[in-house]
Parts: structure tokens; C-alpha cells; sequence
């Protein structure tokens, strides 16, 4: 069963949704504070507006004090009379909504990034609960990237919505009423004309970039998750020298980056101008109305400049709904696909009823389990087998039989599609993942270690352990002796995917973190086949202590770490072709009997061809000193 994505999505052509999907983000129910900042940030907002729209009545009074046109200002208290005072009122009003729209911004900062980070949480928590088939599917560097964008996209609709959209077309109604009531429907008209006109051609023109920029995004993501697959690839780079190889096709992603961004800023410039035009001509023909009604005597010198101001500050509110709509447009489409990872559901989850796992002895038992990640290509066909509470069984066979696939279902990765796989007696499916992984202990083919410390990785097994606990884990596992021997002991960084680390100590790691762990059940996943022969006694001996008295299933490649299990199961396509300890299987002279003698045909040429390079080594010294 593949990943399933629901139908609802917040994409781009759906925004209303999008923004019902954000609105308890906006009003978090669980921060009443949160909220009070909201209602202060608004009712502050409410209040600029307000004094935003005295402005251009002070600079008309002033205008008309300054002409001599006294008796306009007879109504007005007497505190504002005066031309000086007009004039301090005017600038005053502008310093005030200033002032409050500062305020506004501080109070709701707090509000706007709670939402980032409550929505980046639930992002990446979802990460972690979608199935192991996703995360193979998708590529890392654009999954990093998408919530990048998206984390930026919210915050930018969060902010607009909530805090602009509203007061401005208050604003618009506002500037309407005031028009109509002092100059008459004419001037509203106009008005309403050229915003009907403007927002129509910022709607058009914004739409059409809305491609443009999805085509931006992702040569965007394309770029950065080639750069980020090459350096974590840089040792496989530097071994074929395809430095220039791989140069070259991050410079193809960024070259379609480029013609994307090119072509964003002219759209950008198209829009502007198209924008400029419109409100420009608007503006024109309302003031040549207003200056033959002052060549008339309708109007004074103060009403065309009360006129040409409401229309200046009209501006503002203008080019904001064009910014607000772009803006909003472009993080809906930034979000877009981070909407879209939130949407996918995980294949594997826990059912309503699931119970907490109870281990009594841990023994495991796969009853007849039919298994495929793609239904025309059967993996598992009715595999049937127990793993007895403290015993060792081990899986082996031809690489593709599916030997790691059983790990992968017991973890609960996948689920089975047929039969059954119980833990004393309690089916996988109906317990708590977490209770399953928590008595479940893995040490993988290919470790792969944090980006940190030595310590903090032995303590991902246990985070509650204290230093002294780690210690005993590691000396288990020996390799205490060499963390001391570090500079740095515990506290030594072990880089990017433990590449300080050679594949011996990084598996020794991995074994102390498992034995922090202390898990009734222990998985070994071709734990040594990775490593050379001295390095896989070494670990052999320590997997052994750590698998003493619990139940162990043994994934391996190399026959050699299985001779001792309690029960050997050889797989072959799909199904159990032999079983038994080592001894019958090699009695039997089967395909375990085969499998072994070519093992142990490469194992004895491998190490006779040690023992000639030994003698050659030692020969070249011997001749080097006769010579001297």
C-alpha cells in the first residue's frame, strides 16, 4: 500500500482553505496572551487608520489658513486655529500613525513567529511518522528546502491577513464615504473605478507570475538538492573525479534559476508600471475635477490639496493590497507543497484500539506472512518461523530473498499484507509502534552516526543515561579504550554521518548504543558484512555479549557469524528453502552446504593472498637490509 495524499489541499487556487487551515495559528486557543496581543494589535491598527485619515484634513486647513481662508476654520476648537498649529497638528498626526503602526508590528511578532514555529513543529514531527517508503522515495535536500520556503510562506500570510486586509478595505470604505459626502458621487465614482480596475490588473498580472515563480522554486529546489545529494556523496566524487561532472549539473539547475528569477523581476516590472498607469490616470482626472472646481469657486485652494492627499494616501493602501496579493499568492505557492507533505498519511499507524506491548519472555513468531513493496514483485511467500524467548536465530540466503524485509516488518516499517508476526503472542499490528520499538534493539549493515558527539550519539540508545552508564556501554562494546584515547574522549565529534569514524568503531558505536538500550529483543542486520575479517571477529565477540539471554534474529551475509545460532533459516526467493543449526544444514549438503564452501574458498584466498603481501612486505625489508 503506497502513501495516500487526501483530496483537501491548500494550494495556490484554493486560498480561503488555506487560510481556514492557518486560523488556529493565527488565535492560538492554548495562549490567551497570544490572543490579547491580536486584539491590541488590531484595535491599535483600527486607531492609525483612523488618524491617518485626519492627515490630509490638517494639511487642508493649513492650506486654507495659509490663504486666508479663516472662516473654513471657525468650527474647529481653538487649540487647532491657526495656521503654526495646523501645521504641528499635521506633522504630529503622521508621527502618531507612525508611532502605532510600529507598536502593532511589535505587539504581533510574537504572534506571527509562535505560528512558524507551531507549524515547522508539526512538520517535522509528521516527518518522522510518515513510513520508511516515503523518506526512500523522496529526495533529502529538496524535502529541506520545501520547509524552508514554506516556514517563510506562513509567517507572510499569517502577518497580512490577520493584520491588513481587513483595516485597508476599511480604509477604502472610509476614503469612499468621505468623497462622496464632501465632493459627491462623481468623485466617488472615479475612485471606485480606478481601485475596481487597479485590483482587477494586480489579480491578472499576479496570477500569470504565480507560474513563473513555481517554475523559480523548483529549479530552486532542484539545485539545492543536487548540491546537498554531491556533498554528502563526496568521497564517491572525489573517488571517479566527476567534480566537474557534478559542478556542471548544479550549474544546469541554476541556469534554469536564473531565466526563472530573471523572469520574475520583469514581470515584476510589467506590474508596477501596468499599476502606476492605472492609479495615475485615476488620479489625473480627480485633479483636474477638483482644479475647475476651484477656477469655479466651489472649491478652495485647501480642497485640492485635501483631494490630491486622499488620493496620495490612497495609494498606499493600493500598492499594499497589490503587495498583500502578491505576497499571500506567492506563499501559497511556496507552502503549496509543504501543505502537500502534511496531507500525505502515514501507511503505518496505530490502530484506535492498539494496547501497549506487554513482554512476558519475547519470543517472536512470523506466521505465514506474505509480504511486497510492489504487488507484481512478491518478496515474502508465506514465511512461517519462531524465534524461542533468549534463543538465536538466523537468516541467511542469496542477496533479493528478502532477509532484511523481515527486520523491516518486525520494526513495524511496513505492515504485512498476508499472515502474521507476534511478539509473545500479541500481533505487531495491534500494539503502540512506540511500545514495539522501545523493547526492540538494531544494529544496521550501514551506521549512520549523528553529527555530533561520541557520547551524545552512545546516549541516543538511552537518553536518560548518565555518563558513568555510557561508559559501561561502550566498554561492552569495546571500544571505551579508544574514545579515551581521544583528545577529546566522549566529547570528540564523530562528523557528518560518523565519517571520522572508520566502519569498525562506528559499528562499536552503534553495539553501545544498543547495549544503553537493553532491549528483550535484539536485531542484527548484516552487522559485520561491511567489515574486513579481523575487524568482524572483534565485533562477533562483542555482538555476542550483547545478545547473551535475549532473543536475537540474525540477518547476515556472512556465514561465519551463524554457525553458533540455535536455528539457521536459509531463504530463497521468497520462501524458506532450508532449516536447521549449522551442522544439519551442512550435512544436508543443500544450498547452505554451497553457500558456506564458496565463502570459505574466498575467505582462504583472501587470506593467502594476505600472507604473500606479508611476505613480499617482509622480503623487500629483508633485501633492503642485506643492501645496507
Amino acid at each position: 500500500m503506497t502513501a495516500q495524499k487526501k483530496t483537501v489541499s491548500a494550494d495556490a487556487g484554493n486560498p480561503l482553505q488555506t487560510i481556514i487551515n492557518l486560523w488556529p495559528y493565527m488565535w492560538p486557543s492554548d495562549r490567551a496572551d497570544l490572543k490579547m496581543r491580536v486584539v491590541w494589535a488590531t484595535v491599535i491598527l483600527l486607531i492609525a487608520k483612523v488618524v491617518l485619515l485626519l492627515v490630509p484634513y490638517f494639511f487642508k486647513w493649513s492650506t486654507d489658513a495659509l490663504n486666508g481662508k479663516t472662516d473654513l476654520v471657525g468650527a474647529m476648537p481653538v487649540v487647532f486655529t491657526g495656521a503654526v498649529m495646523l501645521v504641528l497638528a499635521y506633522n504630529l498626526a503622521r508621527l502618531l500613525q507612525a508611532g502605532l503602526n510600529q507598536l502593532r508590528d511589535a505587539l504581533f511578532a510574537s504572534v506571527g513567529q509562535h505560528a512558524v514555529r507551531q507549524l515547522a513543529y508539526r512538520t517535522f514531527v509528521h516527518m518522522h511518522q510518515l513510513s520508511l517508503r516515503f523518506h526512500l522515495e523522496r529526495r533529502t535536500g529538496g524535502l529541506s528546502r520545501i520547509i524552508e520556503r514554506g516556514t517563510k510562506g506562513i509567517e507572510t500570510i499569517v502577518r497580512f491577513t490577520i493584520l491588513n486586509t481587513v483595516p485597508t478595505l476599511i480604509e477604502f470604505l472610509m476614503t469612499a464615504i468621505i468623497f462622496w459626502w464632501g465632493y459627491g458621487f462623481n468623485y466617488l465614482l472615479v475612485t471606485a473605478v480606478t481601485v475596481v480596475l487597479y485590483i482587477w490588473f494586480t489579480i491578472k498580472a499576479s496570477d500569470w507570475r504565480i507560474g513563473i515563480r513555481r517554475a523559480m522554486n523548483d529549479s530552486d529546489t532542484d539545485a539545492n538538492t543536487k548540491a546537498i545529494d554531491s556533498l554528502l556523496n563526496f568521497e564517491t566524487v572525489k573517488y571517479f573525479g566527476n567534480e566537474e561532472m557534478e559542478a556542471k549539473r548544479f550549474d544546469q539547475s541554476m541556469e534554469r534559476y536564473e531565466r526563472s528569477a530573471t523572469q520574475v523581476w520583469t514581470s515584476l516590472g510589467w506590474l508596477n508600471f501596468g499599476q502606476a498607469v492605472i492609479f495615475g490616470a485615476g488620479t489625473a482626472i480627480m485633479m483636474v475635477m477638483s482644479a475647475l472646481a476651484v477656477q469655479r469657486g466651489e472649491q478652495t485652494l485647501g480642497d485640492f490639496v485635501f483631494i490630491n492627499a486622499m488620493l496620495m494616501q490612497l495609494s498606499i493602501p493600493l500598492n499594499f493590497i497589490g503587495f498583500v496579493y502578491r505576497e499571500i499568492r506567492q506563499g501559497l505557492t511556496d507552502i503549496e507543497q509543504m501543505f502537500d507533505l502534511l496531507e500525505v498519511e502515514a501507511e503505518v499507524v496505530d490502530r484506535p484500539d492498539a494496547v501497549e506491548l506487554v513482554i512476558d519472555k519475547g519470543a517472536i513468531a512470523f506466521k505465514d506472512v506474505h509480504f511486497a513493496y510492489d504487488p507484481a514483485r512478491p518478496i515474502l511467500k508465506g514465511i512461517s518461523f519462531e524465534v524461542p524467548a533468549g534463543k538465536t536465530v538466523a537468516v541467511v540466503g542469496p542477496s533479493g530473498a528478502g532477509k532484511s524485509t523481515l527486520s523491516r516488518l518486525l520494526y513495524r516499517f511496513y505492515d504485512v499484507q498476508e499472515g502474521a508476526i507476534t511478539i509473545d503472542g500479541q500481533d505487531v499490528r495491534g500494539v503502540r509502534q512506540k511500545s514495539l520499538r522501545a523493547v526492540i534493539g538494531m544494529v544496521p549493515q550501514d551506521t549512520v552516526l549523528f553529527n555530533d558527539t561520541i557520547a551524545y550519539n552512545i546516549r541516543y540508545g538511552r537518553t536518560s543515561a548518565t555518563q558513568a552508564e555510557i561508559e559501561a556501554a561502550a566498554d561492552i562494546a569495546q571500544i571505551g579504550g579508544f574514545i579515551k584515547s581521544l583528545p577529546e574522549g566522549y566529547g570528540a565529534m564523530v562528523g557528518e554521518r560518523g565519517l571520522k569514524l572508520s566502519g569498525g568503531e562506528k559499528q562499536r558505536v552503534a553495539i553501545a548504543r544498543t547495549v544503553l538500550k537493553s532491549p528483550p529483543i535484539l536485531i542484527l542486520d548484516e552487522a559485520t558484512s561491511a567489515l574486513d575479517t579481523r575487524t568482524e571477529q572483534e565485533i562477533q565477540t562483542a555482538l555476542d555479549i550483547v545478545s547473551q539471554n535475549r532473543t536475537t534474529l540474525v540477518i547476515a551475509h556472512r556465514l561465519s557469524t551463524v554457525i553458533h545460532a540455535d536455528e539457521i533459516i536459509v531463504l530463497k526467493d521468497g520462501g524458506i528453502a532450508e532449516r536447521g543449526t549449522h551442522g544439519e544444514l551442512i550435512d544436508r549438503d543443500g544450498l547452505y552446504a554451497s553457500m558456506w564452501n564458496r565463502q570459505r574458498e574466498a575467505t582462504q584466498a583472501e587470506e593467502t593472498l594476505k600472507k604473500v603481501r606479508e611476505n613480499d612486505d617482509l622480503g623487500v625489508v629483508v633485501r633492503g637490509a642485506a643492501a645496507v
